[in-house]
């Protein structure tokens, strides 16, 4: 279906773009700290803190580094929150009216998740500092091994679905069978891009980039003011998205599977679900150093992506697809 320039910017900017990811992923920050709290037998802050934290950034002044090129410094942070604004859009609208999903989108999502990472490290390395510079060497090596794991655990669910590229396409295979988290391949997939995701999203035990105790905020040290709201902001956002990144590709998106379009509603705990399991991950494990993370990506999480991907071929291989395998 075609979509008018209208409904584009709309999407964009409105619904499911940017004011509502950024509304839901300053709630999800809540939700974070709030869990986090309990963990540790605190109170928590008040519901609207995020909110506070974020526009008391924006009264600040921004100090922009001697030596530092403006445009990366300054830009780099536009871009991430752009991109992240452009895949909650994708992955929402894909969800809500999966026939207006576009060709090869999958490909587009891999591509701005990729792209996020690679902007943190511009901006770090645009800071004229060598802790930061340290941050963005650390991020660099974080994302080079997380990144096949979950490109392989990927690949395992568009084997399985017998090859769809389309968002849309992914989701109606799975109201039409079962969610691929409900299958041993599937299984296998998504406990390996969740790991991926825990380390995208910089959480312990993979915080090796923004380690405070070691380097001092790392990659985002020399930012300030209205630039680091920018870059909270687009963190803030990334915990809505990535939750609803595992969501859509694994748990069959916001449908329940019970009859009834009201249950639907509930499905927009899965999300939640996920980020609380990330949180508690977050709160009961130790950093790991550069190189532990580098062999843990390399060897046990990448096992099991190529495991669930073995497994999704031979399913798809059989005379009768093998639906639980």
């Amino acid at each position: 279906m075609n979509l008018s320039a209208g409904w584009i910017i709309f999407y964009l900017l409105v619904f499911p773009g940017f004011l509502f990811t950024t509304v839901v992923g300053l709630v999800y920050v809540w939700v974070d700290r709030k869990v986090t709290a309990r963990v540790q037998f605190r109170v928590g802050p008040p519901f609207l803190q995020p909110f506070f934290d974020f526009f008391k950034l924006l009264g600040k002044d921004t100090f922009v580094p001697e030596g530092a090129p403006r445009s990366i410094f300054f830009g780099a942070p536009i871009l991430g929150l752009a991109s992240v604004s452009i895949l909650s859009t994708v992955l929402l609208v894909s969800n809500f009216f999966p026939s207006q999903a576009f060709g090869g989108d999958l490909i587009v999502v891999l591509y701005l998740f990729a792209f996020i990472p690679i902007i943190l490290i511009m901006g770090a390395s645009a800071s004229s500092n060598p802790i930061s510079a340290l941050g963005g060497s650390r991020e660099m090596t974080l994302y080079l091994a997380y990144e096949l794991p979950l490109l392989f655990a990927l690949a395992t669910i568009i084997v399985k679905s017998g090859g769809q590229l389309k968002i849309g396409d992914l989701l109606n295979w799975q109201w039409a069978n079962r969610p691929f988290l409900y299958s041993v391949s599937g299984a296998f997939a998504f406990v390996s891009a969740f790991l991926c995701i825990q380390a995208k999203m910089g959480f312990v035990p993979f915080d090796i980039a923004e380690a405070e105790t070691e380097i001092m905020g790392g990659i985002v040290i020399e930012h300030s003011g209205p630039v680091l709201g920018v870059l909270k902001l687009t963190k803030a956002m990334l915990y809505f998205v990535v939750s609803i990144f595992l969501t859509i590709f694994f748990w069959g998106g916001f449908r329940m599977p019970v009859k009834g379009e009201w249950w639907h509603i509930f499905g927009w705990l899965k999300p939640i679900a996920i980020l609380v399991l990330m949180v508690l991950i977050k709160n009961t494990n130790p950093r790991l150093r550069v190189d532990q993370a580098l062999r843990f990506f390399w060897s046990i999480v990448l096992a099991l992506s190529v495991i669930g991907f073995i497994l999704a071929a031979v399913a798809r291989s059989a005379q009768t697809p093998i639906l639980w395998l």
